[in-house]
């Protein structure tokens, strides 16, 4: 895996993702620390706004930011979303006003809508083996779980000495660090799309995805992927607090034992793929998100806990880490930066959803009725993956071409039986009948 890092342009790229990581953990315990200082115990009210502004600001932006890059140079377009963030983090110190807050956290997810897409369109662009790509994912994968391990340990040793205000200092020396990273590395080229409207581009991600049947499956695995994340996200503390009535400490433990069984598959994940599939490991990760969150409702001690929140997060990885391979084949290299986009808006779409359930069901009428609403959401998700994903997916479609004139050039490349790797676009507007 690590080999992979010997090609220079994605190691930049992933010291870039380090770097950025870290100042958002930094910023994520520094933004809870500004909400209390501002509205006291009403604080955690100001963070479940703040994380649905973030929501909305992704599902929303993300498509039309997505039709923006298209039209700049890919390295422009990162190093100004990156100083964009740098720029918004650096005004929260001054913030007075809740509302400041969430105008600032608006513009910042704005720029990360925009950012990530594009940053994940990047790489398969830079990594063309899918070996190498795979790896490239799991690396990524691990870096987000380290992040949320090590942050907030940092975070902790910093405010032994500094107030909390000076780790905004970190999060924007974190978004100018990866600026200068990704400004200082040779990104390829994008490969140039049909010249198109700017609104048919802002909807064009949406489209390929809604018309693959293996990303409309996706789309739906993506439901069972929040139902089990929102359980895990928001209501942990609920849970080892109240529940089994131990202290923080137990807390920072149990998301512990979820990045841990998240790193053990993000590391287990290229051989896995080397042997399987992706649809069956992601189906097989998806249940057992599911299976555990339904399993809840039994936990009557800290390390059950753990074993449970370790093979969710398990799970989690196996579902999230391929995303990026099927994406790649799914779309031509020149509308891939669009569909990442679309994936990127859908499955939060999916979290805007299931973070106020979980919260408020299980707030409302207990923890072990929100596991199994939870659970529920989940398996339809998984029974909605089987009919909508084919078993049998393959990458080469036989199919006609009516519409075309029998001179077209489409039709002259493969004249020999008209079959090829089959994505939507301007010739494939509809995904081709089974024969």
């Amino acid at each position: 895996m690590l080999a992979t890092l010997g090609n220079r342009t994605f190691r930049h790229l992933f010291a870039a993702q380090i770097v950025a990581l870290v100042g958002t953990g930094l910023a994520t315990v520094a933004l809870g620390l500004l909400a209390w200082d501002l509205a006291g115990a009403d604080a955690g009210a100001v963070l479940g706004t703040a994380l649905a502004i973030k929501m909305v600001a992704y599902v929303s932006l993300a498509p039309i930011a997505a039709a923006v890059a298209e039209r700049l140079p890919r390295r422009a377009f990162l190093v100004g979303m990156d100083l964009i963030r740098a720029g918004v983090i650096a005004c929260l110190p001054f913030v007075d006003q809740v509302w400041q807050v969430y105008v600032l956290i608006f513009f910042l997810q704005a720029a990360s809508a925009g950012f990530t897409p594009a940053f994940q369109a990047v790489i398969p662009d830079v990594l063309k083996d899918e070996d190498d790509y795979t790896n490239a994912l799991s690396l990524l994968r691990l870096a987000e779980d380290l992040e949320q391990l090590a942050s907030p340990i940092l975070a902790a040793a910093l405010l032994t000495v500094v107030s909390f205000p000076v780790l905004f200092v970190g999060t924007v020396a974190g978004f100018i660090g990866s600026a200068l990273l990704v400004a200082t590395t040779r990104l390829p080229g994008r490969t140039s799309g049909e010249d198109g409207h700017f609104w048919a581009d802002v909807t064009k991600g949406i489209r390929i995805y809604t018309r693959t049947p293996r990303l409309r499956g996706l789309m739906v695995m993506e439901a069972a992927v929040a139902a089990a994340g929102a359980m895990v996200y928001v209501n942990t503390v609920v849970l080892v607090q109240d529940t089994l009535a131990l202290g923080a400490e137990a807390v920072a433990l149990a998301f512990a034992g979820f990045g841990a069984g998240s790193m053990l598959a993000a590391i287990a994940l290229p051989r896995i793929l080397h042997r399987l599939t992706d649809r069956p490991v992601m189906i097989g990760g998806a249940a057992l998100m599911v299976a555990g969150v339904a399993l809840v409702p039994m936990v009557a001690s800290l390390a059950a806990l753990l074993l449970l929140w370790a093979a969710i997060g398990f799970g989690f990885s196996l579902t999230q880490t391929p995303i990026g391979r099927i994406i790649n084949r799914s779309a031509r290299e020149a509308d891939r930066g669009a569909v990442f986009a679309a994936q990127f808006a859908l499955s939060h779409a999916c979290w805007l959803v299931t973070y106020p359930l979980a919260g408020w069901v299980g707030a409302e009428v207990g923890l072990g009725v929100a596991a199994l609403v939870l659970a529920a959401i989940g398996a339809a998700g998984l029974v909605a993956v089987l009919r909508l994903w084919p078993a049998d997916d393959m990458a080469e479609l036989p199919h006609d071409h009516p519409d075309l004139a029998p001179d077209h050039p489409h039709l002259a490349e493969h004249a020999s039986g008209h079959s090829h790797t089959f994505v939507i676009d301007d010739l494939h507007r509809r995904w081709p009948v089974a024969r």
